[in-house]
């Protein structure tokens, strides 16, 4: 099984956000940026926001170095 990520760095936000969040599972990396995505960008907890998620989510470990902010 492939380790997950979603890197919150490589999204703009007003708060310049650095959390990088994995996990072995994509239902618990799910989870987990689902309660981030809430609990600190003020998203509601919906299925557009879980697709989004999904859409975002990459195979390895998030990198050392902040990766390139998406336009």
């Amino acid at each position: 099984m492939m380790r997950k990520f979603i890197d919150c760095r490589a999204f703009p936000s007003e708060m310049n956000c650095t959390v990088a969040l994995s996990a072995d599972t994509e239902g618990e990396l799910l989870e987990a940026a689902a309660q981030h995505a809430v609990a600190v960008h003020g998203h509601t907890d919906n299925a557009e926001l879980r697709d989004m998620l999904r859409s975002i989510m990459q195979d390895g470990t998030p990198p050392l170095e902040a990766p390139q902010r998406a336009a």
